[in-house]
């Protein structure tokens, strides 16, 4: 019975004392560990994905086979500052914001297809 009291007594005597900075280390260690850990899974990795997509997109010319962010898919026939025109059949012709680009299919003229095995 007399033993609950003199560990609280002696628990809040240790609080008191407010600790030292090895507690304050202690306490936000697991806040900074959190915030390393968002920056290598979650920053990193966009900033990565961003930089790549704008090199695509610096890297796009005339013949490149490209995937619009609409999933339209079409041959580049001009590229502007801005803007491309992009070839979606034979004779239509869109122009269309650079950042609409999500990935290129084929670089520059594709190899002719294989009708000649066909016909044999």
């Amino acid at each position: 019975m007399f033993a609950i009291p003199a560990f609280a007594q002696a628990a809040g005597a240790a609080a008191a004392t407010g600790g030292g900075p090895q507690d304050l280390i202690v306490q936000f260690a697991p806040l900074l560990f959190i915030g390393v850990m968002g920056y290598f899974l979650l920053l990193r990795p966009q900033q990565k994905r961003a930089k790549d997509q704008r090199a695509l997109i610096e890297a796009i010319k005339r013949g490149d086979t490209v995937v619009l962010n609409s999933g339209v898919i079409g041959k580049i026939a001009r590229v502007d500052d801005a803007e491309v025109q992009v070839e979606i059949a034979t004779g239509v012709v869109i122009k269309v914001v650079k950042a609409m680009i999500s990935d290129v299919r084929t670089r520059g003229e594709p190899a002719p297809a294989n009708d000649a095995k066909s016909k044999a």
